[in-house]
């Protein structure tokens, strides 16, 4: 599907559709996955569609890994400090077309720490729910160091390596509504 059948206009997200996940190393032998159960985004389409924008807030509380006791260390000091720094935001600047898919670039703000990230980005087309409303769908993955985001606990493990690793690979399912 083109991105030319993306129709001009704001679009939000409907999180009861969409999904912001991720996943990192655990003791250097398998991978921890984990989403954010409360998000907002908004895209702003203008007539032409590859000069789009985004921006999105995420609520680092909400993060869930399906353990109660790790979720509440993340939210802690050692990693998130979620009551000094609730958000995680991110503004695009920039997208570029890349075969049939896209590189949506943009700001990445975690712990007050901004750093530029490129996501890939892959659009699912749109269409017209059972209500009227027009939907579009995307699916955009990205990595990143935790520690450029000022999430540097260290935790050496005795025989080498550390419990959690530094790259945080982000997935994530997103559809939107178009308001107008």
């Amino acid at each position: 599907m083109a991105v030319q059948e993306l129709k001009p206009g704001t679009w939000k997200i409907d999180a009861a559709h969409s999904v912001v996940g991720f996943s990192v190393r655990h003791m250097m032998v398998s991978k921890v996955r984990g989403r954010f159960e409360r998000f907002d985004a908004t895209l702003i389409v203008p007539e032409d569609p590859t000069k789009a924008s985004v921006e999105a807030t995420i609520d680092a509380g909400s993060i869930n890994t399906d353990n109660g006791d790790r979720d509440n260390h993340i939210r802690s000091a050692d990693f998130f400090e979620t009551d000094s720094h609730p958000e995680f935001t991110f503004r695009s600047t920039g997208l570029e077309a890349k075969g049939e898919d896209f590189v949506l670039k943009g700001d990445l703000t975690i712990k007050k720490n901004t750093r530029p990230v490129e996501l890939a980005l892959e659009f699912n087309g749109s269409t017209v729910d059972p209500y009227g409303l027009d939907r579009a769908g995307f699916s955009a993955t990205t990595t990143i160091s935790r520690k450029e985001f000022g999430v540097d606990i260290e935790m050496p493990m005795d025989g080498g390596g550390v419990v959690v690793g530094d790259r945080i690979n982000i997935e994530i399912d997103a559809e939107f509504t178009r308001q107008d």
